[in-house]
């Protein structure tokens, strides 16, 4: 059995979705692009993980929890774990004590950075029709 083939399997034993590479037979299921895209991106907090890498390059866990505060530890490393799976970013751990993780974007990560980009820019239009400052804006920290 292929490598593929047993994490397709593996991944549809599972209740809910794990960290899995998505598969062929998947991305033929969707009706869109879009579709795919939402499923990769589309977690809590995974465009924003992906913002804040696209802005800062290379980011520590403990700097991503400290943009993402509203963010459980538990909820944070599953979506991680999750973009790394799907091969969005890498992840590179230190043997130093304490451990030392670093998060980058991938080539293909990076690749989404315009769609990210372009969902700041609608988001920032959209508290402009109400007349409302971003958040990230009023805490000083856009990048």
């Amino acid at each position: 059995m292929h490598q593929n083939d047993k994490n397709a399997l593996f991944c549809s034993l599972l209740p809910k979705r794990k960290p899995c590479v998505i598969t062929r037979e998947e991305l033929e299921g969707f009706h869109c692009a879009v579709e795919a895209s939402i499923a990769i991106l589309g977690g809590k907090y995974k465009a924003i993980i992906v913002w804040w890498l696209t802005e800062s390059g290379i980011m520590r866990y403990s700097d991503i929890k400290r943009k993402i505060p509203q963010a459980t530890a538990k909820m944070l490393s599953q979506q991680l774990r999750e973009l790394e799976a799907d091969e969005i970013i890498s992840r590179k751990v230190y043997p130093v004590i304490p451990p030392k993780t670093e998060y980058t974007l991938t080539a293909l990560g990076k690749s989404a950075a315009a769609i990210v980009r372009a969902m700041d820019k609608w988001g920032r239009g959209y508290y402009a029709h109400h007349g409302v400052t971003p958040p990230c804006d009023r805490q000083g920290d856009s990048p």
